[in-house]
């Protein structure tokens, strides 16, 4: 084990009821109505235009690439305007960042966009922990895409100047299935946190964790990394 890949929503701030209610706005204004229940069982996971893409195949709709965009928007400005009121973090997280950021480089691959991302790691204090980010932005295709997990391996190689780090010696931290599935394929060890999902969902993880406040990252690597 080399270094450790985060994603961001649900598994360092607790901002999925913020993306739901967003969302859920933001979709309410062409006449989409979206469930808390239909929105943690079938988008959680997905970046914002993943959201707005599987919401309009869902309920029949076309999908202009400007009703995408204007959507896209209209749910940003909704959600950074959320978050200043109502941001939290999961209980443990600022300790575990920075016992794995000193030990092993850390980023994060997130299908959040990147100001909220920077926002949000500003605010609880631990944005210089992190030596890469890769938000939605930086990729062609999100979760459960393996992109945004290569993306950020590759972010650390940029500043890693000893041997490159192979995905295979990479830990990353999700929260869904969509993450586990794209970290997976990127051909890494995946430690889920229960978060927003029962154990039984997060089955595809190699380790699961019910809280980062629990979690010994030294013992998980003794785990994964038995030899």
């Amino acid at each position: 084990m080399r270094a450790v890949i985060f994603d961001f929503d649900g598994v360092i701030a607790d901002t999925e009821p913020l993306h739901f209610e967003s969302l859920r706005w933001t979709l309410a204004d062409i006449e989409i109505v979206l469930t808390e229940t239909d929105y943690y069982a079938d988008y959680l996971g997905f970046d914002d235009r993943g959201c707005i893409l599987e919401a309009l195949r869902i309920n029949r709709r076309s999908a202009s690439p400007s009703l995408v965009e204007e959507l896209m928007a209209k749910k940003a400005v909704a959600y950074l305007t959320s978050i200043k009121d109502h941001l939290v973090i999961f209980p443990g997280v600022r300790e575990f960042v920075e016992d794995a950021a000193a030990t092993y480089p850390i980023a994060i691959a997130s299908g959040a966009l990147r100001a909220e991302i920077e926002l949000v790691l500003e605010q609880i204090g631990i944005r210089k922990a992190f030596r890469h980010i890769t938000s939605a932005e930086d990729v062609t295709c999100g979760k459960p895409n393996p992109e945004p997990f290569l993306q950020a391996l590759a972010g650390l190689n940029r500043w890693h100047s000893a041997a490159p780090i192979l995905p295979g010696a990479c830990l990353a931290i999700e929260d869904s299935r969509p993450g586990i599935r794209a970290a997976r394929s990127a051909g890494m060890k995946v430690l889920a946190v229960a978060n927003t999902h029962t154990v039984q969902d997060l089955h595809e993880a190699d380790a699961i964790s019910y809280s980062l406040s629990e979690t010994s990252l030294k013992d998980f690597r003794i785990r994964l990394w038995p030899t």
